[in-house]
């Protein structure tokens, strides 16, 4: 793995579980009557597609577990629709999909350094 790939990784991390904490003792109804809950998750959920982007290739064959593709649509989609966040997706994103995705990050992340 290249040193980039342990570097981004540990970005889409930190910005998983930082959109998670900021979710904790919310409900959906929270995110859409509080604007800065709302940017703030989004911002996250952004950032964690940015670094996965910029993932190697290699990398991403390598740990295919990760929905690589899924996450930079994700991405795209909240940064060129910004207009037209569809923020039920956004909570779902937060409680389904961002638990697994740092379990298999933390796994990738613990693989590589071995």
């Amino acid at each position: 793995m290249q040193k980039d790939d342990t570097i981004r990784l540990r970005h889409m991390l930190e910005a998983a579980r930082e959109a998670i904490s900021f979710s904790e003792n919310k409900t959906k109804d929270d995110l859409y009557s509080n604007r800065m809950l709302a940017l703030s998750i989004v911002k996250s959920i952004e950032i964690i597609g940015e670094a996965a982007s910029t993932v190697t290739k290699d990398f991403r064959d390598k740990h295919n577990e990760i929905p690589w593709a899924s996450i930079v649509a994700m991405r795209n989609r909240l940064i060129h629709v910004y207009f037209d966040i569809d923020l039920d997706r956004v909570w779902d994103t937060i409680t389904d999909d961002l638990p697994p995705l740092i379990t298999a990050l933390e796994n990738a992340i613990s693989q590589e350094s071995k």
